[in-house]
């Protein structure tokens, strides 16, 4: 029998890190802690954060919560945080969330095991590096009907949390393929307006690092998951690529190809939005603007093609809202996607003249390259063209680390962090690869108290 695929995978894993990965890797943490601190003061977050009585005490830090949680309550409610106003990081071909389901689960896993924060750090890229790479291989017709931060989730947090609990290559194997087992996350709670992208998040982080705790433990599991009969491709991934979860095994580890997001909207509207911004520099006022076709590749159609948004995660999926919002008003920001923005006459009356469409250029590129142009036709029947071919924040087009820090910033100060908390979890943060111990980044985590609820 052939070499499975997941332990392949897992020799890949078993690279050194170096002192740039970590330092690279922290961050993503930092980036993370942003995006679930204001993801905890939202009525979703405040759910993730309640069953404290579904889990004991214990070592680890959940934000929202504080300390004295058990490691699966730690890894639930902190997986359920950090996508919850899209504004996590994303790996563009795997088409996935790696931020808010690998951290949280080789976080328990660490503060677990008292590890280092270098220690915390190389399990963060091996998790990513896992997660990545089977997502990557999935195919388009996954992602029509499953969410691959969901389904993939738990391999990247079951590789993570296992080389934390620094096991040996069979128990990784049997940690991945316990985590693959059970992984789902269908795309229904697309259409309707619920909470149930936040459990996908949540469970793929706990599920991930049960499947490490119990393959510690002895528990086995199916080394061909993956490409085995009756695996996860035979189910659920009809045009997979297998060999993408191992080819180019000796590149770059993937954490480096993984975007930051600067905006909060879905990934696929961000060039959309960055065009809209060129468009704003360059004509101002949009008092002459008559229409606005915004031309993209078919995932942005498909997932973001909402021309009447009534609620804030339906605003968050329309290009024809962010485009609005953009050349109205600038570089959006939270609070432009909550329900009582929606019908403000300049940004609605613009929003009813923006047409969607894709075209061949930014189809053929995707996913490679996330695209969009924008052609605005004026008053004096001109028409203008802005376009962008890789949306801000991707590693063609990157943020630079300042962007990075202060996007964390203000998402934590737009959850009531004090200013000198905020400078303590920085701080902390980008000292985690010379950290003798993880706890003294997670114990600046905020609790419940610290942060201001009511805002959404």
């Amino acid at each position: 029998m052939t070499i499975s695929l997941t332990r392949q995978l897992c020799r890949i894993l078993g690279r050194d890190v170096r002192a740039a990965d970590r330092r690279r890797a922290a961050l993503h943490v930092l980036d993370w802690v942003g995006c679930a601190a204001i993801g905890a003061v939202t009525p979703a977050g405040r759910v993730f954060a309640e069953p404290s009585a579904l889990f004991g005490n214990g070592p680890c830090h959940g934000v929202g919560v504080g300390g004295s949680c058990a490691p699966a309550q730690a890894a639930f409610v902190n997986g359920g945080l950090g996508n919850v106003l899209e504004m996590d990081d994303v790996h563009r071909t795997a088409i996935l969330h790696p931020g808010p389901v690998v951290i949280p689960a080789v976080l328990a896993a660490a503060e677990a095991d008292g590890l280092t924060g270098a220690a915390f750090l190389d399990a963060v890229v091996r998790g990513y590096e896992a997660m990545i790479r089977v997502g990557r291989s999935v195919g388009p017709t996954h992602y029509v009907h499953w969410h691959n931060t969901g389904s993939c989730g738990p391999f990247g947090a079951a590789a993570g949390a296992a080389f934390a609990f620094g096991l040996d290559a069979d128990a990784v194997v049997s940690a991945l393929g316990n985590a693959g087992s059970t992984a789902g996350g269908l795309w229904r709670c697309r259409h309707e307006p619920v909470m149930t992208k936040q459990w996908h998040t949540a469970k793929a982080a706990a599920d991930g690092l049960a499947a490490a705790v119990l393959a510690r433990q002895g528990l086995t599991g199916p080394e061909y998951i993956l490409e085995g009969e009756q695996g996860f491709y035979s189910a659920l991934a009809p045009d997979a690529t297998p060999m993408d979860v191992v080819h180019d095994d000796d590149a770059p580890w993937l954490i480096y190809d993984t975007s930051f997001k600067p905006w909060p909207a879905c990934r696929h509207a961000h060039a959309a939005i960055d065009a809209a911004l060129l468009a704003r520099e360059d004509l101002g006022d949009t008092a002459d603007i008559v229409s606005v076709a915004v031309e993209t590749y078919d995932d942005a159609i498909r997932f973001c093609d909402n021309p009447r948004p009534q609620i804030e995660i339906e605003a968050k999926f329309s290009l024809q809202h962010a485009v609005a919002v953009t050349l109205s008003q600038g570089a959006p920001d939270l609070a432009d996607f909550r329900p009582d923005r929606l019908d403000l006459a300049p940004i609605a009356d613009l929003r009813c003249r923006v047409t969607v469409g894709t075209v061949a250029s930014y189809a053929a590129a995707y996913p490679a390259h996330y695209g969009a142009g924008l052609r605005i036709t004026l008053t004096d029947g001109t028409e203008r063209r802005f376009d962008v071919l890789d949306a801000l924040g991707d590693p063609d087009n990157p943020l630079d680390d300042g962007a990075i820090c202060a996007k964390a910033r203000g998402l934590m100060a737009a959850a009531g962090m004090p200013a000198a908390a905020i400078d303590a979890m920085i701080d902390r943060c980008l000292d985690l690869p010379d950290a003798a111990d993880v706890t003294t980044f997670s114990a600046c985590l905020p609790a419940r108290e610290d942060l201001v609820h009511g805002l959404f």
